[in-house]
């Protein structure tokens, strides 16, 4: 209402804290299993529009004084790395410092207040009339990019295999339809362990985990009989952030992304690990010559092929662009503290939909690095299984490269 029809931004400089800042109690003599339980429910429901799109949850009632601290952030707002840099600014690696600003301040500011206000931004003619002839003189660029992109896929995709079609993908059952439940499960392994492979074999830390994380979903589907004989292809982002974030980076979403096989036909570890490492290396060239809105436009038909077949009423089980996202968010390199309190573990949930059943994102943190695993609970309802298959694909992997 009064913006003139256009798409506006809302901004809330006060928020209801109340409504965003909730508190759940586990009951006696809980443990991982029920905080985890408590986490799916809290992750499978929806945040409200009406309001900034944000809400966090401190869990507490461990019999050993430990607390969990749940945060849910709509893509929308920003991306990962964003969203735990966010996070990272309410921390200190001084466990004596007190008083630090919560996470959602304004970082300029440090506002918080509790009360509620809201106000429009609206349309500016001649804003709309400059912004339309800078999108237009940008989007001729990005058509340029778009076709060298596609030109320079086509070329890349007939040597090595590291360049994946539209519908290279087979339809296994994570590109279902989603039901009204999901399924988290974490667990963190010591970062050394992935370290090792960048002296031994040259590869890196990522590219070590996607290997892992590509012998656990093997693995599992054998186990169910689903394996399929083409390879399981995940879409990855990589982040377009400088090594240093700013203030204006912390807002948005800044990444393009890949189709990566995973190499999950192939029996070797080390083979599966060796494709993931070229097929990345291509991936990042890729991105940074083109651009990240060029190379999300490209992957375009691989999404659409994901994602709107699960909403037709047939849901025929063709061929899809991608199976599930891997992504990797680096976090602080050191022990870090919350107003005191030691932070033992991050652990990134991110978000599943139509299509795309199953997620799996990392996160660097100290001396560890967490994997955090969220499905449809209807599609993946043992997601437990694969905390011990992926230290299986670790070790396997470990075995295969001769570190064991």
């Amino acid at each position: 209402m009064g913006t003139g029809g256009g798409w506006v931004w809302e901004e809330a400089d006060e928020i209801d804290l109340h409504r965003h800042c909730l508190r759940r109690t586990l009951p006696p003599g809980s443990g991982d299993i029920a905080l985890w339980q408590l986490i799916s429910t809290l992750h499978a429901g929806p945040l409200d529009r009406s309001r900034p799109m944000w809400m966090s949850c401190l869990i507490d009632g461990f019999d050993d004084r430990r607390f969990a601290l749940y945060i849910k952030l709509h893509h929308t707002v920003m991306d990962g790395v964003s969203g735990l840099q966010t996070l990272v600014g309410a921390l200190s690696p001084d466990p004596h410092r007190r008083s630090m600003p919560a996470f959602y301040a304004d970082p300029c500011t440090g506002h918080d207040d509790a009360t509620t206000h809201r106000h429009r931004r609206l349309p500016d003619p001649l804003a709309l009339v400059r912004s339309s002839i800078r999108h237009t003189a940008s989007s001729v660029a990005l058509a340029e990019r778009v076709a060298t992109g596609m030109a320079a896929g086509a070329l890349a995709g007939l040597f090595g295999g590291t360049t994946m079609t539209p519908f290279a993908a087979p339809y296994v059952r994570f590109n279902e339809r989603l039901g009204h439940e999901r399924a988290v499960i974490a667990a963190s392994w010591p970062r050394r362990r992935f370290q090792a492979f960048t002296t031994k074999s040259g590869v890196t830390a990522n590219d070590v985990v996607t290997a892992v994380i590509a012998g656990a979903l093997r693995e599992w589907l054998s186990d169910h009989d689903e394996l399929p004989q083409r390879s399981l292809v995940a879409i990855c982002p990589i982040s377009v952030h400088g090594r240093e974030l700013n203030r204006s980076e912390l807002h948005g979403n800044m990444f393009g992304a890949w189709l990566c096989p995973l190499g999950t036909d192939l029996p070797d570890p080390a083979e599966r690990l060796d494709l993931i490492h070229r097929s990345m290396l291509v991936g990042k060239q890729h991105v940074k010559a083109r651009g990240a809105a060029a190379s999300l436009i490209l992957l375009a038909p691989g999404i659409a092929s994901t994602v709107l077949p699960p909403m037709l009423p047939l849901r025929p089980r063709i061929h899809v662009g991608y199976i599930l996202p891997i992504s990797h968010v680096p976090g602080p390199r050191t022990e870090m503290y919350w107003n005191g309190a030691h932070v033992e573990q991050i652990y990134p949930i991110s978000a599943v939909y139509d299509g795309q059943g199953l997620n799996v994102t990392t996160c660097s943190y100290a001396d560890r690095i967490g994997f955090g695993y969220v499905a449809d609970r209807e599609i993946l309802p043992d997601i437990g299984e694969l905390v011990p298959l992926t230290e299986q694909a670790l070790t396997e992997l470990e075995r295969a490269t001769g570190l064991v």
